[in-house]
């Protein structure tokens, strides 16, 4: 006898709820085996350590599973699925006592690119243009050198070395796809917030990619 996910393909997002509401273990092995890994990296974000980040997934699975049933398909199933997580985190998170704070905690007035790579007014005619160091390096390199496995840990790297509430950002919109609507329905912040996190996040991590390549 075929299940609903035998019968359906699995990108069909209205199908894979229906097997998973009709108990589908291969739904929910689909499910997991896609986004485990993700959910994990974000809980990471707010929790103690690995242990804590694993329970916050596992416990987001159990309430995703106890739910569908309230599940009107207002957002996609993936925006549900970690908008669960991200609250379950922020409780676990607020119960061991850390806090992520996802407002402008850093000040306004910071820029995006550090001064020291434009002119400055003692150069005459060419305030605010970039020096000859702080130029923007050109990216077009080849695209195996940017896809190189030294290329995408540097990447990995700088976004863990942001602020947490830049890498939380970054690492939905850009490593998860999200949309800003749901980055901000998701977080609660506004989409000024979510923009300037955003912004400051991409900014340091070219930074990083910069140096990179003038080194190499």
């Amino acid at each position: 006898m075929e299940t609903p996910l035998e019968t359906a393909n699995l990108n069909d997002e209205q199908a894979l709820v229906a097997a998973l509401r009709a108990g589908d273990d291969a739904a929910f092995s689909t499910l997991v085996e896609r986004y485990q890994a993700s959910m994990v990296r974000i809980a990471g974000i707010y929790v103690a350590d690995d242990d804590a980040a694993e329970e916050v997934t596992q416990e987001t699975w159990l309430a995703l599973l106890r739910g569908l049933d309230r599940f009107e398909g207002r957002s996609s199933l993936k925006t549900w699925l970690f908008t669960i997580l991200t609250n379950r985190a922020k409780t676990r998170a607020a119960r061991d006592g850390r806090s992520v704070r996802l407002e402008l905690d850093e000040s306004p007035e910071e820029p995006a690119v550090p001064s020291w790579r434009f002119h400055s007014a003692d150069s005459s005619g060419t305030m605010g243009h970039w020096t000859a160091a702080g130029a923007p390096q050109s990216w077009k390199q080849p695209e195996e050198h940017l896809l190189a496995a030294e290329t995408r840990a540097l990447i990995d790297a700088a976004i863990q070395r942001l602020p947490p509430n830049q890498r939380t950002v970054i690492s939905l919109r850009d490593i998860e796809g999200f949309s800003s609507d749901d980055v901000c329905n998701m977080l609660s912040i506004s989409e000024t917030n979510q923009r300037v996190l955003l912004h400051r996040a991409r900014s340091r991590v070219r930074q990083a990619l910069e140096s990179y390549i003038r080194e190499h």
